[in-house]
């Protein structure tokens, strides 16, 4: 709508998000990874665990010399602590874009992407865990009780609850700098998303449950997929349509409103 040369505008423009989502494209695509994950939920209950002999054969010199320092570790409060940690990092991580307004415009949108997002992570994570044989570092140790048998001991690589706390909080980083470039609070939200992860991985390994180099591969997995997915999504150039209203007086002195459509950059 035009408006009229010497009017005065006043006009209050809606924040535009910065990726372009399809229901049906990005519906498909966490359809895809939900069943590569269930995939390789079902390939994990298909392995098998150690019998007695082979847990009295295992030798901590066998482990590489980056991660024997671990070896025959054990901590219940450790793997406590490491469960906090990453089960409320993914649920804190979203709470948290909440509160930004430029966000809360498209929550929605947000939200398909971070589903979107874990899953993605977890059809690695289980489709890793369901074809690859690591034993876990409090098996070189003798505490354990009766989970030293089952196949969840056999699951070390890589550390999944590294990955998914990496995902969420990388992920809630990204969508933050998207919606607020330049913001002086950034420096402080990626320290935050690097920080949380890295407090899961030292936890995960006082507990005995993953090695160094299981938790090296989980945050890296983790911190790629919570980066790359909203960047896939993301307008290119950063430009995008927004509609915005207008309301304000003509020369004459006479209201007038209507709409005004712009090229955000």
């Amino acid at each position: 709508m035009a408006v009229a040369p010497g009017s005065v505008a006043v006009a209050q423009q809606a924040p535009a998000s910065p990726y372009r989502t399809s229901l049906w494209v990005d519906g498909a695509i966490t359809a895809g990874v939900t069943a590569l994950s269930v995939t390789g939920l079902y390939l994990i209950q298909q392995k098998s665990g150690l019998t007695d002999s082979e847990l009295a054969a295992l030798n901590r010199n066998d482990v590489p010399k980056i991660d024997r320092f671990s070896a025959g570790w054990y901590s219940e409060r450790a793997q406590t602590t490491s469960d906090f940690l990453c089960y409320g990092s993914m649920a804190v991580a979203p709470g948290l874009l909440a509160l930004n307004s430029s966000v809360r415009a498209h929550y929605g949108q947000v939200l398909g992407l971070y589903l979107q997002t874990m899953l993605a992570t977890d059809a690695v994570f289980t489709m890793t865990v369901g074809n690859v044989y690591r034993y876990r570092p409090y098996l070189y140790g003798s505490e354990g009780g009766g989970s030293r048998n089952g196949k969840i001991a056999t699951n070390s690589f890589f550390a999944g609850h590294t990955a998914h706390s990496a995902t969420a909080t990388f992920f809630a980083a990204k969508v933050f700098h998207d919606f607020n470039p330049g913001s002086p609070a950034e420096p402080y939200v990626w320290g935050a998303a690097a920080a949380v992860p890295a407090a899961v991985a030292y936890y995960r390994i006082r507990a005995g449950k993953h090695f160094l180099t299981d938790n090296l591969v989980g945050y890296t997995v983790g911190a790629t997929v919570g980066i790359m997915v909203p960047q896939l999504h993301k307008i290119a150039g950063g430009q995008g349509l927004s509609v915005l209203p207008m309301q304000g007086l003509n020369a004459n002195g006479h209201a007038y409103s209507g709409l005004l459509l712009t090229k955000r950059l």
